[in-house]
């Protein structure tokens, strides 16, 4: 029964280039193609949910070579290892679930990427780092929107959310049912960020905000 799921799971194509693919499956891929091996185990983020793809997309357009980011509530690190894959770096992933932090070192491994684990990638049991204020150029936190709220006020006594973003920096927000939307953008907006743009699946919505420039 642990194994019957994957005959479900196949390559499937995502945002502008990037080809999600089983670690057990077999894929036609394009020159273009970014590929993300994934062996998702027990963690969140097999890219068949809307939210992941959502924020795949959103990084693709967002990402630049050498920006530094932040993927909060990591899952199988699925968003790390695309931001990895982007040019970013450093990087720095977090999750509050040990098995996601072991699952996420394994995907990063499955990738081609075990040479920058614990160099410019790291995995973090943890939600918002401390001490690493205005560092990020990036955060992505694809979670719940009333945990996204929660970490944006501080409230689980973790480092508010907006502070790793560094000023003119773009945070994308998912993990949030369309009627909960307005209830995560005022949260950010509170903490000072500007709406730029909204992303939509079915009944899920992407949020992208921006931190003014001092």
């Amino acid at each position: 029964w642990a194994h019957a799921w994957k005959k479900f799971y196949k390559p499937l194509r995502v945002g502008q280039r990037v080809l999600l693919k089983p670690s057990w499956e077999e894929a036609t891929t394009e020159p273009d193609d970014i590929v993300i091996e994934l062996e998702p185990g027990m963690a969140f983020g097999t890219g068949m949910h809307p939210t992941t793809r959502l924020c795949v997309a959103a990084l693709e357009e967002i990402v630049q070579p050498s920006n530094a980011v932040l993927d909060v509530g990591t899952g199988s690190g699925i968003l790390a290892v695309l931001a990895a894959k982007l040019g970013a770096s450093p990087i720095v992933a977090t999750d509050i679930d040990t098995i996601a932090v072991q699952v996420g070192r394994e995907n990063m491994a499955l990738n081609g990427l075990a040479h920058r684990l614990d160099n410019d990638i790291t995995i973090l049991h943890d939600s918002v780092p401390a001490r690493m204020a205005g560092q990020f150029p990036v955060v992505v936190a694809n979670i719940l929107a009333e945990v996204i709220v929660k970490l944006f006020d501080g409230g689980y006594d973790n480092t508010p959310l907006a502070e790793p973003l560094a000023a003119g920096g773009h945070m994308i927000l998912s993990g949030i049912l369309d009627e909960k939307a307005d209830m995560v953008l005022d949260a950010a907006q509170r903490h000072g960020l500007r709406f730029v743009d909204r992303k939509a699946e079915g009944d899920w919505v992407a949020l992208i905000v921006r931190k003014v420039a001092e």
